[in-house]
């Protein structure tokens, strides 16, 4: 027989699918405002595996406002160098890190944030297989692949690039570029000799990056063209294919490589994801129904590529301009969920309340979407710069980036306000 779960209280009146970074940090953003809600996240556990995301200061400000940033300050070194080797020109660049920029492990923001929710916040094993609509309420329902069915006034997808929510709400799918990513992790017990440099490496084919951590353990990446769709769906292989051009690295670099444990969670083979710049500026990122509303934040929203480093950033901003909108509604602070209830508790002033909630949820998406538009078109710009052999692309992508101040990381300047 199957179960229904009807959000009957405040306290589960808003759902959150999806227990990564931007899930977590949008449930504590939405708990400093004194709001409650449920996250449901896939795994029978927190997610704390992985391997490391890269803040800028722009997160770092999200995260102040969260009330996180000191305790993960004290567990990271801020980057004070940006090396930059250009292998085929044989040139190397080195200019001095203006903005605060800071690389954390997964495990440690994933954790932080989780502990400081409310106990029962984070609704583990809760994987959600689809998102319909009611056809009385035209409320959406979750159901999850053990066939329960969840509803919610206010259903928010912090569920990644692949996202459900993001489906139902009929953004298309994201694209992929035709590259293949090694992250990782390696650890020198006896301390690193690296420095706070942030080390780029460009080659022919291969990009590698290196972005320290602390004194003892360094975040690493390696990046290659994809040769086949049919590479992309054989993580071994792949993995292989990657690592045949680390030879053509500095010895430091193949040693890092050869300290991580590549049969660990600090390892790890992936695609790149992104939704390209003119679907972020068309695209409906919320729906508001009679007695809902559904929205997205983080990847679900706005995924985009590595290459300027502002995937994790932006989706801690996110967190806290949505909270920061949900919070001046009645609808989401007074309305709680009776309205999901049935007519028992049916309010008089629901179209009024109801209003509030879709101004809100509108103006975070209004906010949100003039922000990531424009790193959208940053990170795509510097990534067909990466990869055209087309000298009037390339001009093209050269003044794009002037314009919008890639070598001066002007992106990193952005203050999302406070909650």
């Amino acid at each position: 027989m199957e179960m229904e779960e009807v959000v009957e209280d405040a306290a589960h009146g808003i759902v959150i699918v999806g227990g990564g970074i931007c899930g977590l940090a949008t449930a504590l953003a939405l708990h400093r405002k004194g709001i409650s809600s449920l996250v449901l996240e896939r795994s029978e556990a927190l997610r704390a595996d992985g391997v490391a995301i890269g803040i800028h200061a722009n997160g770092w400000r999200a995260l102040e406002h969260l009330g996180v940033a000191a305790v993960l300050r004290e567990a990271t070194n801020a980057i004070t160098a940006y090396r930059s080797v250009w292998q085929l020109q044989n040139k190397t660049t080195l200019l001095p890190a203006r903005k605060e920029l800071r690389c954390l492990t997964r495990k440690d923001l994933v954790e932080t944030l989780a502990k400081n929710l409310p106990a029962g916040t984070i609704r583990f094993g809760c994987r959600v297989a689809a998102v319909d609509e009611e056809s009385g309420s035209r409320c959406p329902v979750l159901t999850t692949e053990d066939g329960h069915t969840i509803k919610a006034k206010v259903l928010i997808g912090c569920d990644g690039a692949n996202s459900v929510v993001a489906k139902y709400l009929g953004l298309g799918n994201p694209s992929e570029l035709p590259r293949l990513a090694i992250l990782g992790l390696a650890s020198y017990p006896d301390g690193h000799p690296f420095g706070t440099e942030f080390l780029t490496i460009a080659g022919d084919d291969l990009a590698v990056g290196r972005l320290p951590i602390n004194d003892h353990l360094v975040h690493f990446f390696l990046s290659r063209r994809r040769p086949s769709t049919d590479m992309a769906r054989d993580a071994s292989a792949a993995r292989e294919y990657v690592l045949e051009k680390l030879q053509e690295c500095p010895a430091d670099v193949v040693d890092m490589v050869r300290r991580c444990d590549h049969a660990s969670s600090l390892w790890t083979t992936t695609k790149v994801w992104y939704r390209p710049p003119w679907q972020v500026a068309l695209a409906a990122f919320f729906q508001l129904r009679r007695r809902a509303a559904v929205t997205v934040a983080g990847d679900a929203m706005h995924v985009m590529g590595p290459f300027i480093g502002q995937g994790g950033s932006s989706a801690l901003e996110d967190a806290v301009v949505l909270a920061r909108s949900l919070s001046s509604s009645r609808a989401t602070v007074e309305g709680g969920a009776d309205d999901l209830a049935g007519d028992r508790g049916r309010r008089h002033d629901q179209p009024q309340v109801d209003g509030e909630m879709g101004a809100a949820i509108g103006r975070y998406v209004r906010e949100r979407r003039a922000r990531v538009i424009r790193l959208s078109l940053e990170s795509f710009t510097v990534g067909t710069l990466l990869r055209t052999k087309s000298a009037v692309v390339r001009l093209v992508c050269a003044v794009v980036m002037a314009l919008l101040g890639t070598r001066s990381r002007r992106h990193a300047d952005y203050d999302c306000g406070s909650l």
